[in-house]
């Protein structure tokens, strides 16, 4: 299946009607976040890199991959967000700064979400850092492999329906039946503050990109399942480097939430196959993420699962080692047949995002 390109028809104005979509904005401010960031033991940099031989491979003049494997030991970018929201509410009710106060400061509550790993992940290790439970759902479609992983971090795993759509209904139930923390990292009609923190969080990768850069990039490739890296890190670039950037937000074309949600100028449930790009595997978006993307986004593009595995594969052999789900944007860039209606050319700078390793 060819890549679909949109060029975003809501560029600058966003969605004519809100009606019906969450309240709220998605965090732009990082400042809150690379504070509390910087008083973590486990904080560290992780690496962006430049590669001649994907740049040669795209024809344009520079490629750059930030690469979120090494993130605090959880192998993904969701390191960053789960943890930090759940950090923030410590931080919050915590009687001091000092590490005791702060590892008791959410003691008797259980947090609770749905994910295909990696944001349970961040949900299970922020969980246990300040004193509370974890309780992660998981669709049957979500390896195995991830669920003990969960259970690694002490977090209890609840198998629940087909899909991720399906998990999240199990989730918001169980939170409300027993008065748990339903902690989403997308956002809908009556939800939305514990979502914006979460994307709060994804705001200090953003950042740390931007200020390892050498030169601005042209072109920032960004995938997306519900939306919260895409619009935490078009954040990022419209504060650094303001609308001399393309912003494109990437999608598995079995799962098509943002870009079909543009089209109609609202958020709509979409449908597909199930994809191997199992993080993006989203069929709903997250209502703050798209409000912001639509605004904000240049184009929106889905690519199919082939494309992206084929893509895995070739980074693997220069040693870059990650999932269909974390090369999805560059596999999106190296997929291209028409660059110029993207406005990429031999002299066009890209940033990508290898958002998590191999899965």
């Amino acid at each position: 299946m060819p890549i679909e390109i949109l060029k975003n028809p809501l560029r600058g104005n966003g969605l004519s009607s809100t009606e019906g979509l969450a309240t709220g904005s998605v965090a732009v401010d990082a400042r809150a976040a690379l504070a509390l960031y910087n008083n973590c033991p486990a904080k560290h940099q992780t690496a962006l890199q430049e590669f001649d031989g994907l740049a040669a491979r795209a024809k344009v003049a520079q490629v750059w991959l930030k690469l979120e494997s090494e993130r605090m030991g959880l192998g993904s970018f969701k390191a960053l967000g789960a943890a930090y929201a759940i950090a923030k509410q410590a931080a919050s009710r915590a009687a001091s700064s000092d590490a005791d106060a702060m590892s008791k400061a959410l003691q008797g509550e259980t947090y609770i979400c749905a994910s295909a790993g990696n944001h349970g992940l961040s949900v299970a290790a922020g969980a246990k850092l300040f004193g509370a439970n974890a309780v992660v759902v998981l669709a049957d479609t979500v390896p195995e492999g991830f669920a003990d992983r969960l259970r690694a971090k002490g977090a209890e795993v609840v198998r629940a329906g087909a899909d991720y759509e399906a998990g999240m209904e199990v989730s918001k139930q169980m939170a409300a039946d027993n008065g748990w923390n339903l902690l989403s990292d997308g956002s809908w009609l009556g939800y939305w503050q514990p979502a914006r923190d979460v994307m709060e969080g994804y705001l200090i990768m953003g950042h740390e990109a931007a200020d390892q850069m050498q030169q601005p990039p042209t072109h920032v490739f960004l995938q997306a399942g519900v939306g919260g890296l895409a619009a935490a890190c078009t954040a990022v670039a419209r504060e650094r480097w303001g609308d001399e950037v393309t912003i494109i937000v990437v999608e598995p074309s079995a799962a098509p939430a943002l870009i079909e949600s543009v089209k109609a100028g609202t958020s709509i449930d979409t449908t597909g196959p199930v994809s191997s790009m199992g993080r993006l595997d989203c069929k709903t978006p997250s209502h703050l993420a798209l409000k912001y993307l639509a605004k904000e986004a240049d184009y929106f593009v889905t690519i199919d699962d082939l494309a992206v595995e084929t893509c895995v594969n070739e980074l693997a052999q220069i040693g870059v080692a990650t999932s269909p789900s974390g090369g999805a944007g560059i596999a999106a860039l190296l997929n291209l047949e028409d660059r110029q209606h993207l406005g990429l050319n031999d002299a066009s700078r890209v940033l990508c995002y290898i958002s998590e390793g191999p899965a």
